[in-house]
C-alpha cells in the first residue's frame, strides 16, 4: 500500500502539466496492452440498462450509465467487477467496479472506477479524513482544469477521499445535482492513460431518467 501511494503521489506530482496540452491521441483498451483510440465516434448507449434503470426509479433521479469502461470492467450493475453498490438515506449512490491482478508470477495491477451522484445538492460534501487528525475536508480537492466531452463539462480533482482516495476525479453538475467519476491512479495505468481512459469514460455516458408510474 505504501508503495502504490508513493507512486500515485509522485506520478501526479510529475504529470499534471499534461492538462495543459491535452491528453494525446493514444488510449489504453486493456489492462494488459495498449491500442489507439477508437477512431469512429458513434452515439453513446448504455450497456447494460436494467440496473441502471432501477438504480434512477429508486432515488427518483438521473443516473449516469457508463457506455464503456477499460476492459475487462463492463458497467453491469450486480455484475462480476461491480464490488460496491450503494444508496444511502439522502439518495446519494455510489457504482464501484474494479479489476486486480494479484497472485504468484503475475504483475500486480489494478482498474477502479467509480461513479457517484448526489441528488438535490451541487456543492462538494464534506468527507473525514483517515488519518490521526480525523479532519473534515472537501470529498473532492485540488482542481486542476476543466474536462469537456459529449455535452459535459466537468472539473478534475486530483485530491479525493473515500473511495475516491488515489483517484483523479472528475466533478459536473446536472439538473441539481452533482455527479462523479473518478479513476484509480496506480499501475499498469500512468496519469496520462487514467486522464485518456476518464476523457472516453465521460464522452461514453449516457443519462438514465427515473420513469414514472
Amino acid at each position: 500500500m505504501a508503495a502504490m501511494r508513493a507512486f500515485a503521489a509522485a506520478a501526479l506530482l510529475g504529470a499534471l502539466a499534461l492538462l495543459a496540452t491535452g491528453c494525446g491521441s493514444g488510449a489504453r483498451t486493456s489492462a494488459p496492452g495498449v491500442s489507439p483510440a477508437l477512431a469512429v465516434q458513434v452515439a453513446p448507449r448504455c450497456a447494460h440498462p436494467v440496473g441502471w434503470q432501477k438504480l434512477a426509479n429508486r432515488i427518483k433521479a438521473p443516473v449516469y450509465c457508463p457506455g464503456w469502461l477499460p476492459d475487462p470492467l463492463i458497467g453491469q450493475i450486480g455484475g462480476r467487477w461491480n464490488n460496491i453498490d450503494s444508496v444511502s438515506k439522502d439518495r446519494s449512490y455510489l457504482e464501484s467496479f474494479v479489476w486486480q491482478e494479484t497472485g504468484p508470477g503475475s504483475a500486480s495491477g489494478e482498474l477502479h472506477v467509480n461513479l457517484r451522484g448526489y441528488p438535490g445538492r451541487t456543492t462538494i460534501p464534506t468527507c473525514t479524513t483517515g488519518d490521526r487528525d480525523q479532519l473534515e475536508v472537501p470529498c473532492f480537492g485540488d482542481p486542476h482544469g476543466t474536462v469537456r466531452e459529449h455535452g459535459i463539462t466537468a472539473t478534475m480533482y486530483t485530491v479525493n477521499q473515500d473511495a475516491d482516495t488515489w483517484h483523479v476525479a472528475l466533478v459536473w453538475r446536472y439538473r441539481g445535482g452533482l455527479y462523479t467519476l473518478s479513476e484509480h491512479l496506480a499501475p499498469p495505468l500512468s496519469f496520462s492513460h487514467v486522464v485518456r481512459y476518464l476523457h472516453q469514460e465521460l464522452r461514453n455516458l449516457v443519462v438514465v431518467e427515473p420513469q414514472t408510474t
